[in-house]
């Protein structure tokens, strides 16, 4: 019989998913218990399918989880906490935020538009956000403003891009650091640090 207060991890994937070479998909390989949300559609992505996936993946262990989304994914995590019952949002144990995508930018893509506006309440659950200085999807301001809406610790990185493939983030060893901050002080508020 499993322990039922194991805490499983659950990896929110951005838009376009993450593929083979993302820390993403190095982290499912590597954290026990691990798996992700699998999207219909990672190229057009509808705001509440990608939703009602993440509410169905939680929803499927009744075990305790920790998100750890990226980009779009983050922004899929605050809109599903303003629906979400409590029972599930009771579940989450903490959720690691890293280069959450500002869907209301003047750039934004036209598949990402139907995820705004961005959502702004607090997250009832531990989060940190980890934002960079350079990150095209959302300034080092605007990931703070997150930050400050969504009730997560912040830290932001100097010059890493958007932490994806595309800016060298492959295995992302160190981010692991801030996984474990959250789940070290997930009884306790977490403090906002630049």
């Amino acid at each position: 019989m499993r322990n039922e207060t194991q805490v499983r991890y659950l990896i929110v994937p951005g838009w376009q998913g993450s593929c083979a070479a993302h820390w993403q998909s190095h982290w499912q390989q590597v954290l026990p218990d691990c798996s992700r949300v699998e999207q219909d559609d990672w190229l057009l992505p509808q705001r509440q399918a990608w939703i009602d996936q993440l509410e169905q993946a939680v929803a499927a262990d009744s075990r305790p989880v920790v998100l750890i989304a990226h980009s779009l994914g983050c922004v899929t995590i605050a809109h599903w906490a303003l629906q979400a019952a409590a029972k599930l949002l009771a579940q989450v144990r903490g959720a690691l935020l890293v280069a959450p995508a500002d869907v209301e930018r003047q750039d934004c893509p036209a598949a990402l538009l139907n995820f705004a506006p961005m959502p702004t309440q607090r997250l009832p659950f531990p989060s940190l956000l980890v934002g960079s200085t350079n990150d095209h999807a959302a300034d080092a301001q605007r990931a703070l403003l997150f930050a400050e809406h969504w009730g997560s610790a912040a830290v932001i990185l100097p010059n890493v891009g958007h932490i994806n493939v595309q800016s060298g983030h492959h295995r992302w060893e160190q981010g692991f650091a801030w996984l474990y901050q959250l789940q070290e002080h997930r009884a306790q508020p977490l403090q906002h640090s630049a």
